[in-house]
């Protein structure tokens, strides 16, 4: 091997840097942590809330459906009655 280094050698970085570097990534974390909490408690009562809606609004689909079936039903007997004739 050749006594030629791969790179430059790293400068010293000052400790007030250094400290500069770990308290933003401490509190970088901190706020993470935080946010992640409140989010996950709007959510949660946003799911609540979805649950407890949920039989009202599957009541109206399954009516809204049967709706659209029965006007659908009755088209193809008129188109039927008409083709029949």
């Amino acid at each position: 091997m050749s006594s030629i280094e791969a790179g430059p050698r790293p400068l010293q970085v000052s400790p007030l840097i250094k400290f500069g570097r770990w308290s933003f990534l401490i509190a970088g974390i901190l706020y993470g942590s935080l946010h992640h909490k409140r989010l996950s408690r709007r959510e949660n009562a946003r799911r609540e809330q979805e649950l407890k809606e949920k039989p009202i609004r599957d009541a109206k689909l399954a009516e809204e459906k049967r709706r659209i079936q029965e006007a659908e039903i009755k088209m193809l007997s008129e188109t039927l009655n008409t083709v029949m004739k």
